[in-house]
């Protein structure tokens, strides 16, 4: 069961993007770092994150190890500098606050949110201002799902570690930016924090 109390160290714990990534292997790190120089945002995306009024907390449960996570989660961090939260800065500010955790070093959080019956990462916790779970959305976007099950139960299946094309990098990243958006109306909606930021 995902509770506070699993959820409040873990994001303690949580490393950055950067610091995550320099924590692998130097072949894990040219992955990453390759696939993070191919993320564009379009500038109406970063115009829409830019605005979130909401500060959205993120944790996500990965594995540099992992080849979706290689995929998705440098996506995440194009969308976190697009509107990040100050370090040091108080809960209730706006911003994202993007925070990263091995599955393997994290099981119990990692078993809290299963995906499937499995420890599927990346999986992405979105919480508010208090750290309260606010939406998941893990394993892979709809998009990734679309494009392997077009590969995967076609007449052909690609070869491990074959690129990805720009359109299905294009489509994954709307997928995540229309979540934290979603999330993002959620929070300015919630009748909680209007009653306690006065708006």
């Amino acid at each position: 069961m995902l509770t506070l109390d699993l959820i409040r160290p873990a994001f303690g714990a949580g490393l950055s993007y950067d610091a995550y990534v320099a924590a692998g292997t130097p072949d894990q790190r040219e992955r990453w770092d390759a696939f993070h120089r191919r993320v564009r945002l379009s500038d109406p995306q970063r115009s829409l994150i830019a605005g979130f009024s909401r500060r959205i907390n993120v944790l996500v449960v990965s594995g540099l190890w992992c080849g979706d996570c290689v995929q998705q989660c440098p996506m995440l961090d194009h969308i976190a500098k697009a509107n990040p939260a100050p370090p040091g800065s108080p809960p209730g500010s706006t911003g994202i606050d993007l925070r990263f955790v091995d599955r393997d070093e994290h099981r119990a959080l990692s078993d809290a949110v299963r995906i499937c019956g499995g420890n599927r990462v990346p999986t992405a916790l979105f919480l508010n201002e208090d750290l309260e779970f606010v939406s998941l959305m893990g394993d892979k976007s709809l998009a990734r799902f679309r494009a392997l099950a077009a590969k995967q139960l076609g007449p052909s299946c690609p070869l491990p570690g074959a690129p990805v094309p720009d359109d299905e990098v294009a489509a994954t990243l709307t997928d995540w930016v229309n979540e934290f958006e979603r999330v993002a109306l959620l929070l300015r909606l919630s009748a909680k924090l209007r009653e306690r930021h006065g708006d």
